[in-house]
């Protein structure tokens, strides 16, 4: 079942995908919808693909491709694909395209950089990034909270470029995941068989977990600051 928002979007996508070809922007949802931002267009993308009705294609910015329909009729991107189920994304990612010249990254919101704040999960925003600041693979973004990580140049208010990985070596900032509860970045050392998250200020001490404590869930690849 489909809120009255959800429906009027995924309505408004189709009819400018039959009528252009291309999917409308998210301004253009924004004003068709009558809603004050673009994050509640964010919310309602993010609602339709968990529930299987549109998906987004990671390697075109902006892209997105209807699945199925509230009345049952399945389109062109589902019949193409025999066996699709829906995709329930929490926290999804942007794949890298080279001939892009910006690629629309998902913000799955705050990460702090001093004491471990709440796991993140879903997407808040999403934010053009150069694909010459990202590597292969699956990027998000956070925005650091705090300033434990300063002398390494990573300052309050920035917005860190994450590539997704489960593994990192020894001296890498990561995205760590501590006792499936709270996320924080630091750089990762390794010793024994134990993990310290050691900061970058030294006001703050060095937290040092057992392995099965500290999940990693990606590791820097670049910043984005603004100047206001």
């Amino acid at each position: 079942m489909l809120t009255k928002k959800q429906k009027e979007l995924l309505l408004f996508i189709k009819e400018r995908l039959d009528r252009d070809g291309v999917p409308p922007s998210y301004d253009e949802m924004r004003e068709a919808l009558d809603l004050a931002s673009k994050s509640g267009i964010h919310r309602l993308i993010t609602a339709l693909e968990e529930r299987g009705f549109i998906r987004r294609l990671p390697h075109r910015a902006r892209a997105l491709e209807i699945l199925r329909m509230p009345d049952g009729s399945v389109e062109a991107g589902a019949a193409r694909e025999k066996g699709f189920k829906p995709n329930v994304i929490e926290g999804g990612g942007a794949y890298i395209d080279r001939g892009a010249s910006s690629i629309d990254v998902p913000i799955l919101g705050k990460i702090a950089a001093g004491t471990p704040i709440e796991a993140i999960q879903h997407e808040t925003d999403r934010i053009a990034v150069s694909p010459d600041m990202m590597g292969d693979g699956e990027h998000y973004v956070l925005e650091i909270e705090g300033d434990s990580m300063v002398e390494a140049g990573i300052l309050n208010g920035d917005f860190a470029v994450i590539r997704r990985c489960d593994t990192a070596q020894t001296g890498e900032i990561v995205v760590a995941l501590v006792d499936d509860q709270e996320a924080t970045l630091k750089r990762l050392r390794k010793k024994g068989d134990s993990i310290a998250l050691e900061a970058a200020n030294p006001a703050y001490e060095t937290r040092i977990f057992g392995p099965d404590r500290v999940r990693v869930q990606g590791r820097l690849v670049s910043l984005l600051r603004r100047y206001n």
